[in-house]
């Protein structure tokens, strides 16, 4: 029997556990030239591209309010081209004619409705005020804070408040031909990407190759997600027009119809329109009947508002956007934030557009791990 000297040779399995415990070597190596070369290149491309981006950005914002006003009529384009036999250009032409006589219709009824009232509630804002300090605790109030002084310095400085904010008359020259020159353009492409928007379409589907198909249903899926919106929103907005009208007919506030234009312009924007509609319209009624008709028109808007939100949108709308309540709140809030109410307007379609794009995306990148 042979004995072993623990000193001199070790069991075999320490040798193994302490050739697994040698942590890795690790090599550095320096970064070759064209490594070099290839990040600064990507890195200058990026930042060259944004520059150019930031300097298009004005030429950029008409183009999509160009595509999205497109997507928006593609359908009533597409009815009137199978029912008439005119050329699809007149098509479009008839439908730019309804729509400006519509604008103009809507221009020429509000515009002077909204003068009378802002210089009724001018006239009337010292009356307003009388009336309430009638009451005791208004009174003990009013005679601390003031506020019927206030109420009747702001009431007669409104008509001068908004002549000043229209600006000098060159200010005002200007930016209505900025605005005309801006209109034009929208409606030039607007009108060529109803024309011929599915020819630019194939043209780029057919430089995708293999995924042609696919991009072709997404092209699809987007386009009938923003023609929703856009067609259901003004939808929407002629239900609130005619529903304002109606009360407001009944309450006996004058210019009831130009009010409920109004009302569904504003219900036109996102989560704040309906508010602001609801304010001007509340004013108004403080012409007729202080406060029977402003409780009672207040009451209906809490009401509307509630069948609007829960039967009338999903209705409407349908399955076609099915975005997230907070996906909703912060694209709104950030295309408020760069394009003003026109950013709050092409804000949800813009996410729904999103949403369907990195949803494609996802279950393409989820298929092979499922195959694998």
């Amino acid at each position: 029997m042979t004995l072993t000297d623990p000193t001199t040779e070790r069991p075999p399995l320490a040798a193994r556990a302490e050739t697994r415990a040698a942590p890795p070597s690790v090599h550095l190596a320096a970064p070759s030239l064209r490594g070099v070369v290839r990040i600064v290149a990507i890195v200058v491309g990026c930042a060259f591209a944004l520059y150019v981006t930031w300097l298009l950005r004005d030429v950029l914002r008409l183009v999509v309010i160009s595509v999205f006003l497109a997507l928006a009529l593609i359908p009533v384009v597409d009815a009137l081209d199978r029912r008439a036999r005119a050329p699809r250009a007149v098509a479009i032409l008839v439908l730019y004619a309804a729509l400006g006589g519509g604008v103009a219709l809507v221009g020429a009824v509000v515009v002077p409705s909204m003068a009378h009232q802002v210089r009724q509630i001018s006239r009337d804002a010292p009356r307003y005020a009388r009336d309430l300090r009638r009451d005791r605790t208004f009174r003990r109030y009013d005679d601390r804070y003031h506020v019927t002084a206030r109420v009747e310095a702001e009431g007669r400085a409104l008509p001068r408040g908004l002549a000043e904010a229209t600006g000098s008359l060159q200010a005002v020259t200007v930016k209505a031909f900025g605005f005309v020159g801006q209109l034009v353009t929208v409606l030039s492409l607007a009108f060529l990407l109803l024309l011929r928007g599915r020819r630019y379409m194939d043209l780029a589907l057919g430089l995708t190759g293999s995924n042609e198909d696919r991009f072709r249903a997404l092209v699809r899926d987007i386009n009938q997600a923003v023609a929703a919106y856009m067609l259901g929103n003004v939808a929407i907005s002629v239900l609130a027009t005619a529903a304002t009208w109606l009360v407001l007919t009944i309450l006996g506030v004058p210019y009831a119809l130009a009010l409920g234009v109004v009302v569904g312009f504003f219900d036109l924007i996102p989560l704040v329109g309906a508010t602001i509609g609801a304010i001007i319209v509340a004013l108004a009624t403080l012409t007729v009947d202080v406060p029977t008709a402003t409780v009672v028109w207040l009451v209906f808007v809490v009401l509307y508002q509630r069948f609007e939100n829960y039967v009338v949108q999903p209705l409407v709308y349908g399955r076609a956007l099915n975005v997230d309540p907070i996906v909703t709140i912060l694209a709104v809030l950030a295309g408020s934030a760069l394009l003003g109410i026109l950013g709050a307007l092409l804000a949800i379609p813009i996410a729904a557009a999103i949403q369907i794009v990195l949803r494609d995306w996802w279950a393409e990148r989820a298929a092979p791990a499922g195959a694998s």
